[in-house]
């Protein structure tokens, strides 16, 4: 193969001469590198680039809400400032039902009490506690046969509270609106601690059916009940104060002011979430059975107090409801909360209500047994066609006439709380018409419980605490020792 020839006009050139020119670059080149800076060449200057001024590190309002809208930023904590109140009232409840709400209701929590017309006198409020009069809903129509065109002023009240907050600034905006009546009571740890579960940046409609099957057919299983209390997350109650007035008009028929804003939540594409801690207690009479078998959930709320008997025996409605909140107060995640033990050198079971009452039953009664509620009360609604089986959305059980025959019980008395534990003490109540040779364990007067305070964990199960009955020598008194579970351990006398 003939070697590649050079293209016309370059000629190679010789080696030697190459090899010869080597030591003279060399030597030229480092001649350069040690000159003088001044016999150096100087550089050409850099180019001038325009300044762009740095931006500014506090952030703006806007950033804040489109931080605030994003899903995957991580909001604060969620704190009662961030939950504001719509209270139903009326000028002529009021004065009757405001040591009722003076005994819930405590700062940084907002209430706004709206009225049909302000009391002739107008009472001392607390200054978390603000008074509005409703505005004019006359033009709306309602053709309920049995219910109040009021229901539609009080639907009105989301809308109108939305309006007056809709320019807060940031930091003040609300993230809940929970709607009430002016005779419920909220225990707001409880609730706080509830609310945190939910991300309200998201359409949250909260809430629980009534205690009667027969309320909630003639409504609907899928409300949430008014009186028992109806949170709502605040970017939702944005949009149900936007076409409220719409649905009202479409839903003339319905008979109260949470049948409305079911209804237009429902429009809305958005379901009840249910919360079995609001109680909307449509019952009568004596509700201490309820009570004392509370579902294994905190307790959120309490309705309609004006109408079954006071929460103690031998107080009047505003001081047992006072005295109820000594108790909720002091451990607010464990007030009502059921705990059952059982000794057996004796045979006796105890059936505590936390900071509510204990009962002390002869022999051993299953668990499952105390878990249904005493039927101590009657239906909210008296009728023929109300049968055992259909009238409530629980168990019960059958609760003796005969006071002589009813287990033992005991109401709180006192509290004290210190070193992140308390003391609760239980009084008798005897039974006014029977011997005290009838009288079952009629020596025993006073129950004490000691418990630790109850945390509540977000993402946390809940499970039912256990107990031990002190071994004691007195029959006048006894000591009850609340504690968590062992693993694997069971509620039973015999296990």
């Amino acid at each position: 193969m003939a070697p590649p020839s050079s293209p016309p006009g370059f000629r190679l050139a010789p080696l030697r001469a190459l090899l010869l020119a080597l030591p003279a670059l060399s030597l030229l080149l480092l001649l350069t590198l040690h000159l003088p800076a001044r016999h150096r060449p100087t550089p050409p200057p850099p180019p001038v680039l325009p300044i762009t001024p740095l931006r500014a590190t506090t952030t703006t309002t806007a950033q804040r809400v489109k931080k605030a809208a994003d899903p995957s930023s991580t909001p604060s904590p969620t704190t009662l400032s961030h939950v504001v109140f719509g209270i139903a009232s009326t000028g002529r409840t009021l004065p009757k039902r405001l040591p009722l709400l003076c005994a819930w209701l405590r700062p940084p929590a907002r209430a706004f009490l709206y009225l049909d017309a302000l009391p002739r006198a107008t009472p001392t409020l607390p200054s978390n506690l603000h008074l509005r009069v409703s505005s004019d809903a006359s033009r709306f129509p309602y053709t309920h046969r049995r219910g109040l065109p009021s229901a539609v002023r009080v639907a009105r009240i989301a809308k109108e509270l939305l309006l007056e907050h809709r320019q807060q600034r940031e930091h003040l905006r609300p993230r809940w609106l929970v709607l009430g009546d002016d005779d419920t009571v909220f225990v707001l740890p409880n609730l706080l601690a509830t609310l945190a579960k939910y991300d309200w940046r998201e359409p949250w409609y909260l809430g629980a059916r009534s205690e009667s099957a027969t309320q909630n057919a003639l409504h609907a299983f899928a409300m949430a009940f008014g009186g028992g209390g109806i949170a709502i997350s605040w970017p939702l109650a944005d949009r149900l104060a936007r076409v409220l007035d719409s649905c009202i008009i479409r839903y003339p028929h319905l008979y109260g002011s949470d049948g409305r804003i079911y209804a237009c939540l429902a429009e809305l594409g958005v379901e009840l979430t249910h919360e079995p801690g609001f109680h909307q207690i449509d019952l009568r009479g004596d509700i201490s059975g309820l009570l004392r078998a509370h579902p294994l959930t905190p307790l959120l709320s309490l309705h309609h107090l004006d109408h079954v008997y006071p929460l103690y025996p031998g107080m009047d409605r505003s001081k047992a409801a006072e005295h109820f909140f000594r108790a909720a107060n002091a451990d607010p995640a464990r007030i009502l909360q059921q705990t059952v033990c059982y000794d057996r050198s004796r045979s006796l079971t105890a059936s505590v209500a936390w900071g509510y009452s204990v009962q002390v039953f002869k022999g051993n009664v299953p668990l499952l047994d105390l878990l249904a509620v005493q039927k101590t009360f009657v239906p909210w609604r008296r009728a023929r066609n109300v049968t055992v089986t259909d009238a409530f959305m629980f168990n019960t059980k059958h609760y003796p006439r005969d006071e002589c025959k009813r287990a033992p019980l005991f109401f709180l008395k006192s509290i004290s709380s210190g070193e992140g534990k308390t003391k609760s003490n239980y009084s008798r109540q005897l039974p006014g018409k029977c011997l005290p040779n009838l009288i079952p364990l009629g020596n025993l007067q006073q129950i004490q419980v000691t418990s630790e305070l109850l945390h509540l964990v977000p993402g946390k199960a809940l499970r039912r605490h256990c107990c031990d009955i002190i071994p004691s020598s007195s029959e006048t008194a006894m000591d009850i020792n609340i504690r968590k579970c062992k693993d694997g351990e069971l509620i039973a006398m015999h296990s």
